[in-house]
Formats: C-alpha cells, structure tokens, sequence
C-alpha cells in the first residue's frame, strides 16, 4: 500500500510520542499474561481438554476446566465461557433474565446501555417481543455527569426511593455507542460501597465489553457481582470465532446457567464441539492482542486528533485507556462513511468491498461498520462502525496486530484526505 510521505512522517512523529504509551501496555500484557499462564499451570490444561464433546455434553471436562480457570483470570469465585453464546448482547441477556424477576428494577447508573440492549429492556420495540418490560420488570436511569463521573446524588435518590426493588444495577464500563469516557476499574469500584449501603441485596452487573486486559485486574475485584463479555472482543484474542461468558459470585453465576440452558441443568450439559481449542489458545493470546489493539487505538488518536486531521476524537492519544475503543467525531455523515471505507479497504479480508450504511437488526439508526475480519463481526479485529446520527461519530476498535492496525489506520487517513473532508 503506497501512504504519503506526509502522512508517514507524522506517523514516526506519533510512535515516537507513544513511546511510553506503548511500554507501560507491553508491562499490563505481560503481567496478565502472567496470570493467565498461572491459570493454565494451576488447572494442568492438557491436549485431552481440547477434545470435543457431542449430545449432552456431560463430563466435558475441557468446557469444565475453561469455566475455572476463566473465573482465576478474572478474578471470580464462578464463571461460564460459552461459544453457542453468539453475542454480547445474548450475554448480556442471558445475565440480566437470570437475576431478574417480575416487579422488579433494573436501574442503569452510566447512561443509556449499548443500543442493541433498547429492544431486550424494551425501551423500544413492540410490546410482547420478551422483553424484560414484558415480563414485568421495570427500567431507570441516571446520566452520566458533563465530565464523566457517577452521578451520586441522582443514583443515590433513586436507590432511596426505590429500595428493595432494585434487583440489578447495571454499569456499562465502555462508551459503546455514546459520546463519553469509559469507566475504569477503579471508577466502578468507587461507586460500589453507596449501592451496597443502601441496597445490599442488589447485584451490581457490569457490561465488560471492550474492556478486558485493558487493566490488570476486573471489575470483579472492585465487589460487583457479574461481569458479561463477548469473545470475539478482547478476550477470545482472535482465536475465538464466537461465543460469550459470564464471571462473577457463585450465586448470581448459577441463576445465569439456569437461562442459559434450564433451571436443574444449568452448568452440567453443553456440548463443545471442538471449540474448546480455540476459546483456550484465544485466552492465551488475549493479554497480548488486547494490547496490540490498544496500540493501534493510541496511534489513531494521534492521527485522526489535533495533532493530525484535527477532528475530535476521546480518548486523547496520550491518555490513559480502559477499552479498545477509539471515537472519532466527524461531524459528517460523508466523514463517517469516509473513515469506515479506508478501514474496509486496509484490512486483510473483503478489502475490495465499499461498506454501506443499512438497518442492522438491533439498532433503531441506519449502521455503516466496516470490519474486514478473519471472524465475521469480530471486534478485536480492525473496525469502524457507527449510527448515522448527530454528531457522526466513527468507533474504531481493535487490531489483531500493531503493524496491520497502523495499515488500517493510515488507510483511513488517506481516504480522508483523498475526500476532501481534512488535509495535512
């Protein structure tokens, strides 16, 4: 691929700045690299546990072995890893339809959850679908402040007046779809205490999309309850071609198993199918993958920010991150569609397909997503996507590896410059 020779000048001037960025994220993949070999060592993980399993699935003990050693890694007294999850969303599903139960409350304390959790709430959507609306279970919010930060005196108010109603409350870690900060471990932790104070039998349910291996502990070690993640992000490491787990306490673990399959079996049965192998080997590599993405989300910053094209893009690229995803605010539905055709175009499958905004199912705006993967949908591996709605803003996250994120990222770039929408 020919790059200008402006454009790579100014990418050896954002490795250069980077420098320490990129040391201090090779120190959090090795250190959770740690951890998960621990793990492997601690659970002797054998070539026997990459068999497969069909039928039933009873005494799989490579599905049992991974459920373990998923809840060392993060930090859990139980969790589940599953590949016939097909999404976060399900996850997330799954976890929120195994806690609550009619008349109770779902209270969202980081804004409005990712925009494919409307029709499972029943924010939107037709009454009568199975959305926990449906089933009786009623929906409140607090905002985010201007900067950021828990709103406590709002949160604080509806814990009061709602009480023991209050099954769930529900922290969404990374911005997803909104145009804000991503939450650190340690921000969620400092909101744990004023829940437990005032509803102590609430479970507090964090959405980790995006956020795994970023730190090098989770959110579990802050005193939530769950965690839910997808494994085509960060911890499938781009060996896992689909599926999800959930993490957590024992308790609020076994009502999830019981959605997951029924109540009595929950855990006990799930064939594997052979996908044990690639769920393993894609833990393996998640602290180092999570970290190339991160790489390439840092030299985004740079390029796409003041320093570059001059749009306005969160994080900064010298701040410090807790997910792998980096806004771009274009302003402009042709910037928008401008940056996801030059990541469709520098990426390593279908580079010669021009991606198009269209109504993906769950979303209530038009989508363009560019995502040139290995796994269809994986967001570990270069992407952009975004709603076509004000102000037009362009998620990139991941990159399998740093040298081809920067490919991907320079090949935006052009397509910027090539459209006229910025210039060097």
């Amino acid at each position: 691929m020919n790059f200008s020779a402006e454009l790579l000048e100014l990418t050896k001037k954002a490795e250069a700045a980077l420098a320490d960025r990129f040391a201090e994220l090779d120190r959090i993949s090795f250190e959770n690299t740690c951890k998960v070999m621990d793990a492997f060592r601690e659970h002797r993980v054998s070539e026997a546990m990459f068999n497969p399993t069909s039928g039933y699935g009873y005494d799989d003990r490579g599905r049992d072995t991974l459920d373990a050693i998923w809840a060392d890694v993060m930090g859990a007294e139980a969790a589940f890893v599953r590949h016939s999850i097909v999404n976060g969303t399900q996850a997330l599903t799954i976890g929120l339809f195994g806690l609550l139960r009619p008349g109770d409350i779902l209270f969202s304390i980081a804004g409005k959850p990712y925009d494919t959790l409307d029709e499972v709430i029943g924010n939107v959507g037709e009454a009568g679908n199975g959305s926990l609306r449906d089933f009786g279970v009623e929906y409140r919010q607090s905002d985010l402040t201007t900067d950021g930060q828990f709103d406590r005196e709002r949160i604080e108010s509806v814990l009061r007046a709602e009480g023991d109603r209050i099954k769930v409350v529900f922290i969404q870690r990374s911005k997803g779809y909104l145009n804000r900060r991503t939450l650190s471990v340690d921000d969620i932790g400092s909101i744990v205490p004023l829940i437990r104070k005032i509803t102590p039998n609430a479970y507090i349910v964090v959405d980790n999309c995006y956020g795994e291996f970023t730190e090098t502990r989770e959110p579990t070690a802050v005193g939530v309850d769950m965690i839910i993640g997808s494994l085509i992000k960060n911890p499938g490491g781009g060996m896992a071609e689909t599926g999800g787990y959930i993490a957590g306490t024992r308790r609020a673990v076994e009502l999830a198993s019981y959605r997951l399959t029924s109540v009595g079996c929950g855990l006990e049965v799930g064939a594997t199918l052979g996908q044990n192998k690639n769920m393993y080997k894609g833990l393996f590599y998640a602290p180092h993958t999570t970290a190339q993405a991160l790489k390439t989300a840092h030299l985004a910053a740079y390029i796409f920010g003041k320093e570059g094209l001059g749009f306005d893009v969160e994080p900064t690229w010298n701040e410090r991150r807790y997910d792998i995803i980096q806004s771009v605010v274009t302003h402009s539905a042709e910037g928008l569609c401008a940056i996801c055709r030059g990541i469709q175009a520098g990426s390593p499958v279908d580079a010669y397909v021009c991606p198009e905004p269209w109504d993906m199912p769950g979303y209530t705006d038009k989508v363009i997503m560019a995502a040139g993967a290995f796994t269809s949908g994986s967001s570990i591996e270069l992407s952009a996507d975004g709603p076509l709605r004000e102000p037009y803003t362009a998620f990139l996250q991941g990159g399998l590896t740093y040298e081809s994120g920067r490919i991907g990222i320079l090949s935006a770039a052009e397509e910027v410059i090539r459209c006229g929408i910025k210039s060097l």
